[in-house]
């Protein structure tokens, strides 16, 4: 089976703080992986790698084939708190659309096309009619789908999206849900990060983390009672009343997840 993403005793840091120790891990091409962990258990510092935008501190990463940072042209990501100025007089069509100029350069005007790239994921996020409103008179989950939204219009092979459902309201959560398994559908490579087991438990491939790879592979093969005991440090039964608070609510709770078909 075919790669989007392959590393190679991969380690990373911040200065002195380790993010990720040695590491091989991959990602399969049309699939959607989902990395798994603690807290600052290194999940968004490999999507930050893999995006081209954390340095290697040893190592080999590739990413559809290249080099990351060369290839950042063919990947989007969607970073768990994206910062926009509130005061700022942006609409909801304004911000989905500042995802175009990755491909076009700031000075390129927008044609046509781009008019309906951006209109179809505004459709696809359930944003239509919030098309004309501000940032500052959205919802948390309104926001999320609409970076979600900014993140699909650039048209990559391969969507980084970083915890995209945590502690969203179910619409919100069911529609990047869908968002997801569409891209998937569509041959194109997606990874998420998350806490959700559930939502562990329905991906193609699953990247234990514990500032190291821990395991990965089928969600069955990686979440073993050793697996889970290494990663979090806490007997299996307690691991099910400490993982899942009230920020990171099961999905069985929370929303309806996509089942995959096998890859």
């Amino acid at each position: 089976m075919s790669s989007s993403v392959s590393a190679r005793g991969l380690a990373l840091a911040y200065g002195d703080t380790v993010a990720l120790e040695e590491s091989d891990f991959r990602f399969p091409a049309a699939a959607v992986t989902v990395l798994i962990g603690p807290n600052g258990s290194g999940k968004s510092s490999v999507l930050a790698a893999v995006a081209g935008l954390l340095l290697p501190e040893s190592g080999r990463l590739r990413v559809l084939g290249g080099d990351p940072k060369q290839m950042r042209k063919r990947v989007a990501f969607v970073p768990q708190s994206t910062k926009v100025n509130d005061v700022l007089p942006v609409t909801v069509r304004e911000v989905v659309g500042m995802g175009r100029y990755a491909s076009l350069g700031l000075m390129r005007p927008f044609g046509d096309r781009d008019r309906r790239v951006v209109q179809a994921a505004l459709e696809r996020l359930d944003l239509t009619e919030l098309a004309g409103r501000h940032l500052w008179e959205l919802s948390g989950g309104q926001r999320q789908r609409v970076f979600v939204a900014q993140g699909l219009v650039q048209e990559r092979d391969l969507l980084l999206l970083d915890e995209p459902t945590t502690g969203l309201d179910l619409p919100s959560a069911q529609v990047i849900d869908d968002v997801i398994a569409a891209e998937r559908e569509a041959g194109r490579a997606v990874a998420v990060t998350t806490h959700d087991f559930g939502e562990a438990r329905r991906a193609d491939h699953v990247i234990l983390l514990a500032n190291r790879v821990v395991a990965e592979g089928n969600p069955d093969d990686v979440f073993t009672p050793s697996n889970l005991a290494t990663a979090y440090g806490l007997e299996v039964s307690d691991l099910v009343d400490h993982v899942d608070d009230a920020a990171h609510q099961p999905a069985q709770t929370r929303h309806r997840h996509i089942e995959y078909p096998p890859i």
